[in-house]
């Protein structure tokens, strides 16, 4: 053997939705024996190597006495995780000329930590380094465990079922690359079920038909909503009744999302693959937990988990102020910037936020005919206060949710309550109406389109202009109740926004004043 050895294989970064090309370089010579990692590694990435040491003398391959120097290129892009350490184990293995490679190297990229025995573990962030790799027309090596999500990539014919080879040992792959004949296990595509199936129905909720007509609308248009009622109104079961609404994800759509939670280290089941999640985040979550963070390895947050799915918001003043603030941002460009020292990511966050509160602390309304609010008005005014307003203005419906009846709880459901099967294909007209006018939903109409596809008569605009006046609205209110009133005019049928549309939609900001406390 030369004094002198050197290899490179190829691997895969995380940069929340990216995965840059890393090129693991391994030099072997003679000198005091050493072994670095370089190439701006962090503390995870540095660990390796005692658990390649470990990994390569378990399977009875040596660690020869040499100076042993690993470069993780580019060295300007941050490396974290342990999905270094099976390249480095086989660079080492390749430049100390213990095992000699049968097949090309440049054709294959290779992602995978090692346990102290030599298995192949697991790794987060698996699908956007499948995706970077099919797109550069290379073979992705990967843990066996981590078939599963490139199997969901697969039952969407994203990529090719040879793309995605893995192994639960670093012996079977050593094996693989020293055997030209050597074969792994391939991604098999996974049977999806593309049913609209939910445990839960429109039909199980009894009275308010209100609040599954306002949920008709925010499905139909997209748009967010805000509900403020009494304690067991009801207002956490309609919010979940509203994903059963959604018409399911597309091919695409569902890619995205099974990225993201891939980042986040969930791997989907694929019976769920095409349904829109329902993120229900705890109101003591922090900043970070909401829109994405971390020390080293930036994750997406809970409004990234809930892209093209649904955000609920249980007990909206209890979350702290700044996680609130929070949101403002990726509500109206739908993407969270994550900016570090050294390196700033992007997540697609395109949730429809769905909220809910009580009317004041006690839980009640200030009217209500029991008198159980025992709150002044003060702190009542406080407690809304909680709320700021530029973030009220990006709600679409306000709507206030009444106390259940005793006459809409006695007896069993209703045989004529519509089941969401019904509704929905109600809501899938809706938005093919939108896309074939405009190209997007209503809720994402500019000022430019909505003033070409939402015009007003002109008794539409003296009302619109006196409810303004009136209820203090802002500009973006304006916007909304536009948009709100075109979906209105859609679900009827109706080419114009006609005088009923507007006033509905108008009676859904009605709450902003109370809200803000004015």
């Amino acid at each position: 053997m030369s004094a002198t050895r050197y290899a490179t294989l190829f691997s895969r970064a995380v940069l929340g939705m990216d995965a840059p090309e890393i090129q693991v370089e391994v030099h072997a010579s003679n000198g005091l024996p050493s072994l670095a990692i370089v190439g701006l590694p962090e503390a995870s990435v540095k660990e390796s190597k005692d658990r390649v040491r470990s990994a390569l003398l378990s399977c009875g391959f040596q660690l020869p006495p040499k100076r042993i120097t690993i470069n993780l290129a580019p060295a300007d892009l941050p490396k974290s995780g342990s999905r270094y350490d099976l390249p480095i184990a086989l660079g080492i293995l390749l430049a100390t000329g213990q095992i000699t490679p049968r097949k090309p190297l440049e054709h294959f990229e290779w992602l995978g930590e090692l346990g102290l025995n030599g298995e192949v573990r697991a790794i987060k962030g698996l699908i956007p380094s499948a995706l970077q790799a099919q797109a550069s027309g290379r073979t992705l090596i990967c843990p066996q465990d981590n078939l599963l999500e490139a199997g969901i990539l697969l039952g969407n014919q994203t990529v090719s079922s040879a793309s995605v080879l893995g192994a639960n040992h670093l012996l079977a792959i050593c094996q693989f690359l020293a055997d030209e004949s050597a074969t792994l296990e391939a991604a098999g595509p996974l049977p999806v079920n593309e049913r609209d199936e939910f445990a839960e129905d429109l039909s199980d909720i009894r009275g308010q038909a209100q609040a599954k007509r306002v949920l008709e609308i925010c499905a139909s248009g997209l748009h967010s909503l805000l509900m403020i009622g009494p304690p067991g109104s009801g207002k956490s079961m309609l919010a979940n009744r509203l994903v059963t609404l959604l018409p399911p994800l597309s091919q695409a759509q569902a890619v995205e999302v099974a990225a993201i939670h891939s980042l986040a280290g969930i791997v989907l089941h694929p019976a769920s693959l095409y349904q829109r999640k329902f993120i229900n985040p705890h109101h003591t979550s922090t900043t970070a937990a909401m829109v994405g963070g971390g020390s080293h390895y930036l994750k997406p947050g809970a409004i990234s988990l809930a892209h093209e799915s649904i955000l609920f918001l249980d007990e909206l003043p209890e979350f702290q102020r700044p996680v609130l603030e929070a949101l403002r941002e990726p509500l109206e460009t739908h993407r969270v910037e994550i900016a570090r020292v050294n390196q700033q990511v992007s997540f697609p966050a395109k949730a429809l936020l769905v909220a809910a509160m009580n009317p004041s602390p006690s839980g009640f309304f200030p009217d209500d005919a029991l008198n159980r609010c025992k709150d002044t008005p003060e702190q009542i005014a406080r407690y809304l206060r909680k709320i700021s307003g530029p973030l009220l203005d990006r709600i679409d419906c306000h709507l206030e949710v009444p106390p259940l009846q005793f006459e809409d709880l006695k007896g069993g459901l209703d045989p004529q309550a519509e089941s969401s099967q019904q509704v929905r294909k109600r809501v899938v007209t809706c938005q093919a109406k939108q896309m074939a006018r405009q190209g997007v939903l209503n809720s994402a109409l500019t000022p430019p389109q909505l003033q070409q596809y939402a015009q007003l008569d002109q008794s539409s605009e003296v009302f619109l202009e006196k409810a303004m006046n009136r209820l203090g609205l802002s500009a973006r209110a304006y916007h909304r109740i536009l948009r709100v009133a075109r979906t209105l005019a859609d679900m009827a049928d109706s080419q114009q926004i006609e005088l009923p549309h507007l006033a509905e939609a108008v009676g859904y900001r009605a709450l902003d004043k109370k809200l803000q406390g004015n």
